[in-house]
């Protein structure tokens, strides 16, 4: 994709609305969808395959979101007023989250892969006025009224409740939101602790949905396939939101299979895929053992053309890879894909690399939910293989306490920062400083173009003998693309506890391939370890493995796949340091 390409003010069509439909620079999510409804109220806006085909264009999406506000505001709900939604990615789950931001309450977005009890616990904690959930935890949650109502977001077995059967109760006297009036809570942890709820707002939402599109445009023609969890900043804000400020489709899928995934792209036509690393790690790594396949003369041809592909897309923007490997790229679904981006954990630059080298315009970024979250993108024109990318408009990034590398934490400002966190000023102050900086807990640098390169989480390093920082992330990198290992997790390890000084530690848990190959409890430690030594080898000293660890479980995740990190260090906490 060339510069020429892209509008680096996309959004100017705002202008001929501004006055008459929203005031200020930008509008609340409700006054999004109504712009957007008034240019392209014929074009599909919800799409589901399974169980059933359901399509909702915008016309009908915006009737259904007005008729939810207004049977919120009978049921005794009023701005301001929380109300939770939670259950797998459907066109129910987006009506009931528009319907409550429409009515001007505040939406919570709880991932329904928690139990029972960890839900509630979040919910009272924000103190709901109601729930819209699945039917398969509309018996077990809130029993006793404990809340104001409840709405299956399923019809089986609850089809009075269903959210599409709600009665309409004709036009209410909702109070629509403002601008800066809180839209989300958005929970980044507390199942176990006290919860941390992050406090958005519409221009939060808005400012990063329209802003972010200086480096990559968003056509009206576009279908976003929504496989993540809904719940999550990630794909709230970069699929389902993202979507709606330009009269995009979105397909949702309901299980993060290949196989469903492959088909349910290709049925819906989508050309906006949004994941994380982990899912492009296995697409790419299928499509490179299927080369591998056909024999080393083929695969040393496609790779070597795939190198010419890569040079040419980076030096002039243009890429005949789009061509050459459509059929490749059709056995994935992704023949007539336009852009994919990765977020939500890091990327390695051989799958970056290898995706642009087939002729696919991907890219990488770089947020947190306490930003709403997108923070960085590589543009869609120009863009480094190792870097998260750059600040776009409106957004300011800089780092802090460098050390002799000129790794610092990184901290931005902008229009992107949260409110602050639900009932806790004290998180809040540690977190935003009086100059609205936010700290974000991540460490890394930018170079003189303003591309910006991830090193790991502040919290996470490890320091080796001679005070050397190691970053966890970094390591991890390395392994991503050895089809063998399913999951990785480098973790540190008292050396010294008198000297605070760590070693480095690595938890496999290895893939059915692999456990298909090495039955043998001994071979498969053998050949782990031949892995590992392949990497040291990449490695500076100080940052080399010295311990290895096979595990027979997988290790925990969160709903966007990323490791549990400290949870993983702690159940095999004794084991890494005997």
């Amino acid at each position: 994709m060339r510069k020429k390409d892209i509008d680096p003010m996309p959004w100017r069509y705002l202008d001929e609305y501004r006055g008459k439909d929203f005031e200020g620079e930008w509008p609340t999510l409700p006054q999004m969808f109504d712009i957007s409804t008034k240019r392209f109220a014929d074009n599909r806006c919800f799409e589901v395959f399974s169980p059933k085909h359901e399509i909702f264009t915008y016309r009908e999406c915006q009737a259904w979101f007005n008729r939810i506000a207004n049977w919120l505001y009978s049921q005794g709900v009023r701005k301001g007023d929380r109300v939770a939604v939670t259950g797998k990615n459907s066109p129910q789950w987006g009506i009931a989250y528009m319907g409550i931001v429409y009515m001007g309450a505040v939406v919570v977005p709880v991932d329904a892969s928690l139990t029972d009890a960890e839900i509630e616990k979040l919910i009272d904690f924000v103190e709901v006025k109601g729930i819209f959930l699945d039917a398969d935890k509309y018996d077990r949650i809130g029993l006793d009224n404990k809340y104001g109502f409840k709405v299956s977001l399923e019809e089986k077995k609850h089809e009075d409740s269903y959210i599409l059967n709600l009665p309409d109760v004709g036009t209410q006297p909702v109070e629509r939101p403002a601008a800066d009036d809180l839209a989300a809570f958005l929970f980044t942890s507390g199942t176990t602790g006290t919860p941390k709820a992050v406090m958005l707002c519409h221009e939060n939402l808005t400012f990063d949905a329209y802003a972010v599109q200086c480096y990559m445009n968003v056509r009206s023609t576009d279908v976003f396939y929504a496989i993540l969890p809904i719940h999550h900043a990630y794909t709230m804000l970069a699929v389902f939101i993202e979507s709606m400020t330009n009269g995009s489709n979105i397909v949702f899928g309901k299980k993060l299979v290949v196989s469903t995934l492959l088909k349910e792209m290709k049925e819906g036509h989508v050309n906006m895929l949004l994941a994380v690393p982990m899912l492009y790690n296995k697409i790419f790594s299928a499509i490179m053992k299927g080369i591998k396949d056909k024999g080393p003369i083929v695969y040393g041809l496609v790779k070597a053309m795939m190198k010419v592909c890569g040079f040419i897309k980076q030096t002039t923007g243009f890429n005949p890879g789009r061509v050459i490997f459509r059929g490749i790229r059709d056995k994935v679904s992704l023949a007539d894909n336009r852009i994919c981006i990765s977020g939500a954990g890091p990327l390695p630059a051989e799958t970056f690399k290898g995706f642009n080298e087939l002729g696919v315009d991907f890219i990488q970024g770089y947020g947190l939910t306490e930003t709403s979250p997108i923070v960085t993108l590589n543009p869609a024109y120009s863009y480094q293989y190792n870097s998260i990318g750059k600040p776009f408009y409106g957004v300011e990034v800089d780092f802090i306490n460098k050390d002799e590398n000129g790794n610092g934490e990184i901290v931005t400002r902008g229009k992107h920062v949260m409110k602050g966190y639900y009932q806790n000023p004290e998180a809040t102050a540690e977190t935003i400083d009086e100059n609205g900086w936010l700290r974000t807990g991540d460490v890394g640098y930018q170079d003189k173009e303003g591309f910006v390169y991830l090193t790991g989480r502040a919290k996470n390093i490890i320091v080796t003998d001679g005070g050397k920082n190691v970053f966890p992330e970094e390591i991890e990198d390395h392994f991503q693309l050895y089809y063998d290992i399913e999951q990785i997790c480098v973790v540190g390890y008292t050396e010294d506890e008198k000297m605070k000084i760590e070693g480095v530690a690595v938890l496999i848990y290895p893939s059915a391939d692999a456990k298909g190959k090495y039955p043998d409890e001994g071979a498969m430690k053998m050949h782990m370890e031949q892995i590992v030594a392949t990497v040291n080898r990449e490695l500076l000293p100080y940052k080399r493995i010295r311990k290895v660890f096979v595990v027979d479980e997988p290790l925990e995740m969160t709903s966007t796949k990323k490791i549990k990190r400290f949870a993983v260090a702690k159940k095999y906490k004794d084991m890494i340091n005997a």
